[in-house]
């Protein structure tokens, strides 16, 4: 539904965000990750018709983003979610709902209030609908931010970082949300937060310095580093093993690392079933020694 082929975007300062990329996105949750600085944001605007790419091509939904035509009717089938989103703070969520589906233009009186209906009962702020902006939680605020998206019930939804600085209860019920939403339409995650695609994406991309490094399911990208993955005791760690390092823990007998390794690298190692968070350390490791190369 979505095609994306050699997709380039240099800046003005001489920075390649993106290079020659290429994926293709179908319905349902698509999950983009990478570190900061990989590129996610530039692609997500991209997609959004909010800038214009170096080179490449993009069509959503056969709607070619080069031409006029294209932009506006990706445009009509949209709902983005920004990483920072500005509210009218002295309006009631309602109002806020009301005006920005005008902004839609939304300018029948009835189906505007059928739109901020259904918005409002999505997101789970049917009750808080008198309440002004300025009082609502980030994670309400986040909430708000996708019954504006999905005002118009477009078949596309692009939500950027939306987790980012929400408690770990926000985080579960809005990911929760996300995945309802689903259902026909594409709905893209882009993250840093490998927990949140791990729970609601069937397909997903990871992208480093705007190259694709993956592109599969979750368990492919597991499968990736089967067998490679140990604890390794504090009293085995050597030197040569910080650059394979994943994580440190405490633990009953001590502190416990965990580090990638193809073979048993200590007689006290233990082989331990790997996560989608250390296989993508792992790729993007990868990606950081052939850079530095």
């Amino acid at each position: 539904m979505i095609e994306i082929e050699n997709l380039t975007k240099v800046y003005p300062s001489g920075k390649k965000a993106l290079n020659s990329l290429s994926l293709r996105i179908d319905k349902g949750m698509f999950g983009l990750v990478g570190p900061n600085g990989a590129g996610k944001t530039t692609l997500m605007r991209i997609l959004a018709t909010l800038l214009r790419p170096t080179a490449g091509r993009v069509c959503v939904y056969g709607h070619d983003l080069d031409t006029p035509e294209g932009k506006a009717r990706t445009r009509s089938i949209l709902g983005y979610l920004p990483q920072e989103v500005g509210f009218h703070l002295r309006l009631t969520v309602e109002q806020e709902l009301d005006y920005l589906a005008l902004l839609k233009n939304i300018t029948d009186v009835r189906e505007r209030k059928y739109e901020v209906d259904m918005a409002l009962e999505q997101v789970g702020l049917k009750d808080m609908r008198r309440e002004r902006v300025y009082t609502l939680s980030g994670g309400m605020k986040r909430r708000l931010g996708i019954g504006v998206a999905l005002l118009g019930n477009p078949c596309l939804v692009i939500v950027d970082e939306p987790t980012a600085n929400l408690d770990p209860a926000e985080r579960v019920r809005f990911r929760n949300l996300l995945f309802q939403l689903a259902g026909d339409r594409i709905v893209i995650l882009s993250t840093h937060i490998i927990e949140d695609v791990n729970q609601i994406c069937s397909d997903l991309a990871v992208i480093s310095n705007g190259t694709l490094l993956f592109h599969g399911s979750p368990l492919q990208l597991i499968s990736q580093v089967e067998g490679q993955v140990w604890i390794v005791p504090e009293q085995e760690l050597e030197p040569e093993y910080c650059a394979r390092l994943i994580s440190s823990r405490s633990a009953e007998e001590g502190v416990e690392h965990r580090v990638f390794f193809k073979r048993r690298p200590t007689p006290a190692s233990r082989a331990v079933n790997p996560t989608l968070e250390d296989a993508y350390l792992w790729l993007v490791q990868q990606e950081d020694r052939l850079q530095a190369r």
